[in-house]
């Protein structure tokens, strides 16, 4: 019993040395809501990858995924979001992995040329929201960028 006692006042002890520490250290504090603006380029009438949301854990295991929600909507075209299993290697610290995600598809009508618009509210668990402004740059045949 007592040295169960003396564990838990050392414990006690170092629990606040570390406070002091913790207390003493500026804490940069986490932003709940980033916005992100990005630019795609699609041919009309062809589903075009615009998002893909994952979530990757420091053992290289899924997290759980987040919510979407659509903010603004396309004018022109159409946004859906499809499940899917994502495989890479070499990411991070895991050399290879498998996990589940989320894709957001946007296509356009197939007379649509030009810029088009979306919003999308993507909450992570832990309270970061990041709110993604997609501009999707809708060209015809032949003015699809080659790589």
């Amino acid at each position: 019993m007592r040295v169960i006692l003396r564990l838990a006042c050392a414990t006690v002890l170092i629990w606040d040395s570390f406070s002091a520490v913790a207390a003493q250290a500026p804490q940069q504090p986490v932003p709940l809501e980033t916005t992100v603006e990005s630019q795609v380029q699609a041919l009309a009438n062809r589903d075009t990858q615009i998002g893909l949301y994952l979530n990757v854990q420091p053992d290289c295991t899924s997290g759980p995924l987040p919510t979407i929600r659509m903010v603004t909507p396309p004018a022109a075209g159409k946004v859906v979001v499809k499940s899917a299993k994502v495989q890479t290697t070499n990411y991070k610290a895991c050399l290879a992995l498998e996990v589940p995600a989320y894709v957001a598809i946007y296509k356009s009508p197939p007379d649509f040329l030009g810029d088009d618009a979306l919003t999308i509210e993507v909450k992570y668990r832990g309270g970061r929201t990041e709110i993604q402004k997609i501009t999707v740059k809708v060209v015809g045949p032949g003015g699809q960028q080659k790589i």
